[in-house]
């Protein structure tokens, strides 16, 4: 017998030994179908263009600006981010004691009167030191408030 005559047992019946192997398609177990190898599925629908997708994120509903980081209800303290105006929040229910005002302005945090909420700038070059920062002085402060309560730290809600 010789090596023209004989058939590979992956290869369909009429494919020759010279045809790329990587477009052949393997055997069932039934012998009966084979896999389609490369070929798009059977959908009716196409797969949306890059720009249509674009589109369909563009039309997602917008994140919330300034969003919250972290928040304790009992101490009443929040810690906040916008993106927008690219600033770090410190938002009170009602006026701190004055160690902690006096903390949060050591920080670099100014006062905004007409969002009644502390604020500092977040840099592109700094940006991840001064969230780590934030993050950091609220503890530091929701501590100081609980403590001046005499209350024990409050369940701390994650955003």
């Amino acid at each position: 017998m010789s090596t023209s005559d004989t058939h590979t047992p992956d290869l369909p019946a009429n494919a020759t030994k010279n045809q790329d192997q990587s477009t052949a398609a393997p055997a069932s177990a039934a012998g009966e179908e084979r896999l389609r190898i490369f070929e798009p599925a059977d959908d009716d629908q196409p797969q949306p263009t890059f720009a249509e997708r674009v589109g369909q994120r563009a039309q997602r509903a917008p994140l919330p600006d300034p969003f919250g980081i972290a928040g304790d209800n009992l101490a009443g303290v929040r810690l906040l981010e916008s993106r927008k105006n690219r600033q770090m929040i410190i938002k009170f229910d009602e006026r701190p004691i004055q160690p902690a005002i006096d903390k949060i302005k050591e920080a670099g945090y100014r006062w905004n009167p007409t969002d009644q909420q502390w604020t500092h700038a977040v840099r592109q070059e700094s940006a991840m030191a001064t969230r780590v920062e934030a993050k950091r002085l609220y503890d530091e402060i929701r501590q100081m408030i609980c403590d001046d309560k005499g209350i024990q730290s409050g369940q701390e809600v994650p955003f």
